[in-house]
């Protein structure tokens, strides 16, 4: 499988560039490689890479203006992207996540823990289309359809194409309608175990659908975690 799999490097760094390539090249991926926000982006949209590689501080475009520029374009919006950076501060970890990163790694990294974080990302990211590409269209009561095909939800007569993370955590809470799901199950299970987030994303993405599909349907249970209310 790995000979097919196609990992994007983005850094303005070019030593950097060249020691993930290195490393990365032989696990047998093949690696492409942009040292700027717009060139990451051109290259994207042209090779259709299964993971990008992203640093957060670049000049002219930094790696989350990039994130969410990638996550707007139908070719890369559900494409795994994973920020390796320096940055350690808790707002670049939330921006970076809200702006609908994969995982959030910090330098600096052992090559084989690297490797072993990305396979993993890899795996999630296998298994997730798998699980999605079995679904048909699923109607949840009579003004909520959920749509794994188009990544959409249509409320009454209005569509919203939506985000991957809002999808697949709206997904998650329709798959048991009515039961509680903690903030650390969603976590688990749409970011992964080894992702650096926090409760706050959560939150944020909660929000986020409520604008979408009505605030009446997503309930809070203090203390408990969330339940979709049909």
């Amino acid at each position: 499988m790995k000979e097919k799999i196609r990992i994007l490097l983005v850094d303005d760094e070019h030593d950097a560039l060249d020691f993930l390539s290195y490393n990365l090249k032989k696990e047998g991926y093949e690696i492409l490689t942009a040292s700027d926000g717009m060139e990451a982006l051109h290259s994207a949209q042209k090779n259709h890479p299964n993971l990008i590689v992203l640093d957060v501080s670049m000049p002219e475009m930094d790696g989350v203006e990039v994130c969410k520029e990638l996550r707007a374009l139908p070719a890369t919006k559900n494409t795994l992207i994973v920020f390796l950076t320096a940055r350690t501060e808790e707002y670049s970890q939330v921006a970076g996540l809200d702006a609908g990163a994969d995982d959030y790694i910090f330098k600096p990294i052992k090559p084989s823990i690297l490797i072993s974080r990305i396979h993993a990302l890899l795996r999630r990211g296998v298994h997730h289309e798998e699980h999605l590409a079995s679904q048909k269209e699923t109607v949840k009561d009579d003004s909520l359809v959920i749509n794994p095909e188009s990544y959409s939800v249509t409320v009454g007569h209005k569509e919203y194409t939506l985000p991957k993370r809002e999808f697949e955590l709206i997904t998650l809470l329709a798959s048991k309608p009515g039961s509680i799901f903690s903030r650390e199950y969603i976590l688990t299970k749409i970011w992964g175990e080894d992702a650096v987030v926090d409760d706050r994303t959560v939150d944020v993405h909660i929000q986020k659908l409520r604008k979408k599909i009505g605030n009446k349907r997503i309930i809070t249970l203090r203390g408990l975690g969330y339940k979709l209310e049909l």
